[in-house]
């Protein structure tokens, strides 16, 4: 199983950077460069405990769909969400949101397994940890800009 870790402080409070981490919008907005669209489940809003959504992006050339439900749900500390139809054997990634001083910790653990047994494992090794460490990255620095400007307004719906 291959894991990613990430951590970043967000200057913004706990509340929105965990509801713009779950708003379908602002996952698109993030997710931009792979022109990734919603064609299944929830299509806008914040993503809720046993919400599915299905999303199509581009990858490595290819069109590709990921189905993932939302499985573990504590708001506003933590999120899971974990693959049930796509190109893993397996893809589980938690979003950890913790108060600083500053603002927010934010951390995301992924673990996932690709396909194809040693061949998947070796693509792990050799590029798809890489590509999606990069991914995850970009998607949060997209959302640090969101939750550190007025912006983040856009994508949140009012309570």
């Amino acid at each position: 199983m291959a894991r990613i870790e990430l951590t970043g402080e967000i200057a913004a409070p706990v509340s929105r950077c965990f509801d713009l981490a779950r708003s379908v919008r602002a996952h698109l907005h993030s997710t931009a460069g792979t022109g990734e669209r919603v064609v299944g489940g929830v299509t806008d809003g914040l993503l809720e405990l046993g919400d599915e959504v299905t999303w199509e992006a581009r990858h490595f050339g290819v069109r590709q769909t990921l189905t993932s439900r939302i499985t573990e749900f504590e708001r506003p500390r933590h999120f899971q969400d974990v693959m049930t139809q796509g190109a893993f054997r397996r893809f589980v990634h938690d979003h950890y949101f913790e108060p600083t001083s500053k603002g927010t910790l934010l951390r995301d653990v992924v673990e996932y397994r690709a396909p194809l047994g040693i061949l998947g494992r070796l693509a792990e090794s050799l590029f798809l940890s890489r590509y999606l460490r990069r991914f995850l990255v970009l998607r949060n620095d997209a959302l640090r800009e969101l939750a550190q400007s007025d912006h983040w307004r856009e994508f949140i719906p009012p309570e």
